[in-house]
């Protein structure tokens, strides 16, 4: 499965990425929000590995995007889409310092938006969020989702506890700004 936008080609995670993806995804700046953090670089040659055997839309599965500007190739973030069941996905976008505040994560995610409510024909899509992480939120808002809850402390931030809050966008409400 292959995505490309202006700026940006979305496709599998390779093996030879695997230094870039623990450079960004073990930074501080960007794990702070993240619910997972390579302590190796072996830990991301692992998750890449392991991703290998995803296949696709498998309800229950995630299946991680890797997120490379469309010239160069280039590594810069990972979109993971989480097949929840026939009728619903979740889905979690990260992106390197370097390159955020430049619009490649709503270029990414709108991508993934078409592909999900257009192509496969899915009723809901949603993110969980800290809502400390208030790019993420913004970005949330930006690209028209609704904030559906705010669960307090519902999970562990390494020894303390953090919030978590839910946006969705419904396949109507795709349709009607697009």
């Amino acid at each position: 499965m292959e995505l490309v936008t202006a700026r940006l080609r979305l496709d599998a995670l390779r093996h030879g990425d695997a230094a870039a993806l623990f450079a960004y995804r073990a930074d501080p700046a960007v794990c702070r929000y993240q619910g997972w953090r390579p302590v190796s670089p072996d830990e991301a040659v692992r998750f890449i590995e392991r991703q290998r055997a995803v296949a696709f839309d498998t309800p229950g599965s995630w299946f991680q995007f890797a997120i490379r500007l469309r010239e160069t190739g280039k590594l810069v973030g990972d979109l993971g889409l989480h097949f929840v069941d026939a009728d619903t996905v979740e889905f979690g976008v990260t992106l390197s310092p370097a390159h955020q505040r430049r619009g490649l994560a709503a270029e990414a995610v709108h991508a993934v938006l078409a592909m999900v409510f257009d192509d496969l024909r899915r009723h809901r899509v949603y993110a969980s969020v800290d809502p400390r992480n208030l790019a993420c939120v913004r970005l949330l808002e930006r690209l028209g989702m609704c904030k559906e809850a705010h669960f307090r402390e519902s999970w562990r931030d390494g020894e303390a506890w953090a919030d978590d809050a839910i946006y969705a966008m419904l396949a109507e409400e795709w349709r009607g700004r697009h």
